[in-house]
C-alpha cells in the first residue's frame, strides 16, 4: 500500500510529520486516533485528528496536500453511514410521528378513502 508523510497540528503529536496509509483514493483517512494506554495497559483516552486540506493549487483549486488536526472534543465514533438510512431521530417519509406512530404525523390519513384503504376506486366497485 501507498503512505505519505502527513504533518500533524496541535495535540501530543503536533510538529511531527509521519507516514500515514491511503485508501483506494489515494487520499488519508478522515480522522487519525491515537490511542493513549493507561496504567493497567487497558486503553484510558484516545486523542483524534481530523483530517483537513494543506494547501490548493491557485488556478483550480484543487487540494495539494493533507494535514491532520487535533481535535480536543471529538464526536462519538459511529458506525458506517448508509444512503438508505436516516439520521436518529428523524421522522420517516409520509409524515409519521417521531416515535414511528403513523395517526399523529400532519398527513395521518389523508391519502387512504372512507374504507381505510389507499388509492382511487376499488376493482370490485365497478
Amino acid at each position: 500500500m501507498r503512505s505519505e508523510p502527513t504533518p500533524f497540528l496541535g495535540g501530543p503529536l503536533d510538529g511531527r510529520v509521519l507516514p500515514v496509509l491511503l485508501g483506494m483514493t489515494g487520499r488519508p483517512p478522515k480522522e487519525y486516533r491515537v490511542p493513549v494506554p493507561g496504567p493497567d495497559g487497558s486503553t484510558a483516552e484516545e486523542h483524534v485528528y481530523r483530517l483537513e486540506a494543506r494547501a490548493h493549487t491557485p488556478r483550480l483549486g484543487l487540494v495539494r496536500g493533507w494535514r491532520y488536526v487535533y481535535d480536543p472534543d471529538p464526536a462519538p465514533r459511529q458506525g458506517p453511514r448508509w444512503p438508505w438510512s436516516r439520521p436518529p431521530g428523524a421522522s420517516p417519509p409520509g409524515g409519521a410521528g417521531v416515535d414511528g406512530d403513523p395517526t399523529d404525523g400532519p398527513a395521518a390519513g389523508a391519502d387512504r378513502d372512507d374504507h381505510g384503504e389507499r388509492g382511487g376506486p376499488r376493482r370490485d366497485e365497478g
